[in-house]
């Protein structure tokens, strides 16, 4: 049989039954479709293997019913439009909301999607919903728009000309797909039977509001003069003005042009193309009552019913069923609410409506739609029911079944055509997103001016993002829609590539905290020379900063430049002065690093490595021994396996044993018990990284030591009335402070008196002349004086002593006066304010660099324990590889202590303004004196 195929779309009313359906029902009259749809599970659940994700979804569903009386197939499009598919599409879309969420969401409930996201699954739902319209406009005759309003939706103009657009584009592939079909060649060659023509249904829904006619009391002549009857009724009138509204609007966007042939759709010029369907309850009475005089109306049976209630089946009882049901969408009996007596046309039922474009089909008539002067005929083919399938099914799985097929087949390759030019749609229907970016384009240069303002030529990653953050603000002022997110994207890659590009500063700071001024460059390897033309640059770090510094011994000053790394810091610059200066001086080493491998490693964990034989000969031999130790206190100091120096940190901390005693109690080093060998053991596999500190592995020693020790000369070298003659000392701070030591002999029958504690001021102490006030009867050999000095020197080379804590010294003459127990017994800061500062507004430091220590020639042993906490807590307490020093009598020593602290990771930095200098110190007890 030939058949008319009639394809139904649209949108639908916040109903529980689709409208579409229920009009097939009308039309048909009969109930085609059930009332209520089962979910299809495929649909639920997404496409395989694409765990039911919602932008994987097709919510477009094409149901079919072909009535054999009429001859005509009706296809009925279910799609995102209306209320079921909605529903479940935002189910869908909440349900994944949930799944992003997760359980731990600190709101407790389903995070929202992104707006940018939100937005794109909806436009990607309006374009397959495109795909499946295209199908339609490909196979039917007759197609019937329906809108549950009756004004016209001004954004179908959109869709029908995204679609023409659409179906030029894909026309190749749809031609390809039906090639082999037993259809008409100019089906073929337009890939449909002809152009379709297109009608409109609309539905009241109470909008036209119709007098009612008096009723029983009342007067029918006490209204005033009434308007003569028109010709034709107010739904007939508004079906008129509807149909020039949408030919008028179609004309003008070129949608319908005079030529049929070449439009996605036609109009009929003589016959009426849109239908206006009563609605609900017109008078607007309450639902309650509505339903109840429906309910009250289908109860009562009346005669001829039950004469024909045994025999009522099919088409009669659904009519019957029908009586009175206002409230579906779309019913037949329209003509009541006009008559031929008030002198207006009776209205045609819906199925008149349709019928009169049905006939011209099922008669082969055709559509001759084309207006103007010289009109080209139209094709127009009407197939039989097994051509017509053979050709949709091929259009179907090439346009809507075969998105997801293998590629590599023709049916997977034309679909992935038809899917590749689903992106001219995106002109014609996303306007927010087309509009979204035309905004944030523009806003792109404003944002990419606000980032490259006021930039220094090369500037590092903390500028960088500043600026990126600035530039971000400016774009989130003036960029708005879908596409914020993807041009803010877009703006920081911009952004970075701009800094990349030649305008990155080395990112690498000094151990000042100075940041490197070259543009991003690499370090000359081993013998390498620097290239400064190369890309990137090959070149050594520099910060610009220059200072002046001291030799280890402090009489030759120097201009250093700003250190990258520990050892050009605390071992390079004095190596290249000691050469010139303190070569010759008298040196106690501390121990260092010896490699039994040529190619030994950094300690990477904190394990300590295993003993190995023959290294505490090797140690022995190296140990220089000074006066008044034993060789196992010497083995053990050298390996910095002694405590008692840390203060509070623990034990274990410190990298030293458990079985030294104290060295402040006696004076007899040969009775305290020798460390065993494990602990004694110092690698020769891997080195400390670092400086040696409180937390640092167990026996590793550094490559070099960053702590250095040098006898000046004799105890008689220094001078008390000039102090000392060096270069950069500001005059009358070059003075070190004295301190006397009691010398005395003690008998058995004297009581225990601590070496280590003073006796108070005028206090008499046991012994030789108990009953003399102290300091005036006593014999001069009692007390010993060693002069001590805490040298601080500054980035200009500006050196001073400070005589306590915060309190630089000033002599005027004759040597200082004050004692120096006070420093002695406190902490000393490890930066202090310069005494002359700048005219800046930042202020400058001076380091704690040198301790100067005269011991005199006199039966006693000085101690020297240094410990430097570099930064407040939890900063590690830095100290020699040798913890204690017993520095030889009769001489000037000097320690100087490291330019720069460094751990396994990183540096320690020196004080910002806003921190608290006491925070870095030099800790007290870095003397001691033992008498013999």
């Amino acid at each position: 049989e030939e058949v008319c195929v009639v394809g139904i779309f649209g949108k639908t009313a916040l109903q529980l039954c689709s409208e579409k359906e229920a009009l097939v029902s009308t039309v048909c009259d009969r109930q085609v479709f059930p009332l209520f749809q089962q979910e299809d599970p495929e649909l639920a659940d997404g496409a395989p293997g694409q765990e039911g994700e919602p932008a994987a979804k097709d919510y477009n569903q094409l149901q079919a019913y072909y009535s054999q009386e009429s001859r005509v197939l009706y296809l009925v499009l279910t799609s995102i439009c209306d209320t079921p598919q909605l529903l479940r599409a935002c189910g869908d879309l909440a349900a994944a909301e949930s799944r992003e969420a997760g359980p731990g969401h600190p709101s407790g409930g389903p995070a929202p999607l992104p707006h940018a996201e939100a937005h794109e699954f909806w436009k990607h739902q309006e374009k397959l919903h495109c795909l499946s319209l295209l199908y339609l406009f490909s196979v039917c005759h007759i197609l019937l728009l329906v809108h549950p309003t009756c004004s016209f939706d001004i954004t179908y103009d959109r869709v029908f000309r995204a679609l023409d657009g659409l179906r030029q584009k894909v026309l190749p592939s749809l031609k390809a797909a039906i090639k082999d079909c037993p259809v008409g060649k100019e089906w073929k060659l337009n890939c449909r039977p002809c152009p379709p023509r297109l009608l409109f249904l609309f539905q009241l829904n109470g909008a036209l509001k119709v007098d009612p006619l008096p009723g029983r009391g009342q007067d029918p002549c006490g209204h005033l003069e009434k308007p003569p009857p028109k010709k034709h009724s107010p739904k007939r009138r508004l079906q008129h003005a509807l149909e020039d509204q949408i030919y008028r609007i179609f004309r003008k966007s070129r949608v319908l042009t005079n030529q049929s042939i070449n439009c996605l759709f036609t109009v009929p010029a003589n016959q009426a193309f849109v239908y206006i369907v009563a609605g609900g309850a017109q008078d607007g009475d309450d639902p309650v009552a509505m339903l109840l005089d429906q309910l009250r109306s289908n109860c009562t049976m009346r005669e001829t019913d039950s004469l024909l209630a045994p025999t009522l089946s099919g088409p009669r009882r659904y009519q019957m069923m029908r009586h009175g049901r206002q409230q579906l969408s779309f019913h037949a009996e329209s003509s009541s609410s006009s008559s031929s007596s008030s002198g207006q046309l009776v209205d045609c039922t819906l199925k008149e409506f349709l019928w009169q474009h049905v006939e011209l089909v099922l008669s082969k008539k055709g559509f001759d739609d084309s207006v103007g002067r010289n009109p080209q005929p139209s094709h127009f083919e009407l197939p039989t029911y097994q051509k017509w399938v053979a050709a949709a099914l091929k259009l179907y799985e090439v346009t809507i079944e075969g998105k997801d097929d293998d590629p590599t087949s023709l049916t997977g390759e034309l679909s992935s055509k038809i899917m590749g030019s689903i992106k001219v749609l995106e002109g014609y229907l996303d306007i927010d997103t087309k509009f979204s970016e035309n905004r944030c384009q523009k806003a792109l240069p404003m944002a990419h001016s606000a980032y490259q303002s006021n930039l220094p030529h090369n500037y590092t990653m903390t500028v960088h993002k500043n600026q990126l953050a600035q530039a971000l603000r400016v774009y989130s002022q003036h960029a708005r829609g879908p596409a914020f997110h993807k041009y803010a994207m877009q703006l920081n890659e911009d952004c970075y590539k701009f800094w990349s590009n030649g305008h990155q500063l080395c990112e690498e700071r000094s151990l000042t905290d100075q940041h490197c001024v070259h543009k991003f460059h690499l370090l000359p390897k081993a013998g390498e020379k620097p290239e400064a033309d190369r890309n990137p640059p090959v070149l050594y770090h520099n910060s610009r900063a220059r200072s002046t510094g001291a030799c280890n011994c402090g009489r030759k000053q120097a201009p250093r430049d700003d250190p990258f790394d520990i050892k050009a810091a605390n071992y390079d610059f004095y190596q290249l002065l000691e050469e010139k200066c303190c070569g010759k001086l008298e040196h106690i080493n501390f121990p260092i690093f010896q490699p039994s491998t040529p190619d030994p490693a950094p300690a990477r964990d904190e394990s300590s490595p295993a003993p190995l034989e023959g290294e505490i000969e090797k140690l022995k031999e190296k140990e220089p021994q000074t006066q008044g130790e034993s060789t196992g206190l010497s083995l053990a100091l050298s390996l910095g396996q002694s405590t008692g120096s840390l203060g509070t940190y623990p034990p274990d901390a410190q990298g030293g044993g458990d079985n030294a005693e104290s060295h402040g109690q006696s004076g007899d080093s040969k009775s305290e018990k020798r460390p065993s060998l494990v602990d004694r053991q110092a690698s020769t596999v891997e080195y400390l990284p670092g400086m040696l500190h409180s937390n640092c592995p167990k026996g590793l020693l550094p490559k070099f030591s960053s702590w250095s020790l040098v006898k000046l000369g004799p105890a008689k070298a220094y001078n008390f009335h000039t102090g000392l003659d060096q270069q950069g000392f500001i005059p009358g701070t070059n003075y070190l402070m004295p301190w006397d030591i009691v010398i005395r002999t003690r008998t058995e029958d004297e009581g225990d008196l601590d070496t280590n504690s003073w006796p108070a001021p005028n206090k008499a102490v046991p012994g030789k002349r108990s009953a003399v006030v102290m300091g005036r009867g006593r014999r001069r050999d009692d007390i010993a004086r060693a002069f001590v000095g805490f040298e601080y020197e500054d980035a200009r080379g500006r050196r001073f002593m400070c005589s306590g804590p915060d309190k630089v010294m000033k002599v005027m003459g004759g040597g200082p006066k004050e004692s120096a127990i006070k420093a002695l017994n406190s902490d000393m800061p490890l930066y202090i304010l310069s005494s002359t500062q700048g005219r800046g507004l930042k202020p400058h430091y001076a380091q704690f660099m040198r301790l100067f220590v005269v011991v005199p020639d006199a039966p006693l042993q000085i101690t020297l324990t240094p410990q430097v906490q570099p930064g407040p807590p939890p900063c590690p307490v830095f100290y020699p590889e040798k913890q204690e020093i017993t520095l030889p009598s009769d001489g000037l020593w000097v320690l100087r202590f490291p330019y720069a602290y460094v751990t396994e990771r990183g540096p320690c930095f020196p004080p910002k303004e806003s921190q608290q200098l006491m925070s870095y110190k030099v800790l007290r007890g870095i003397l001691k004196a033992i008498t013999q």
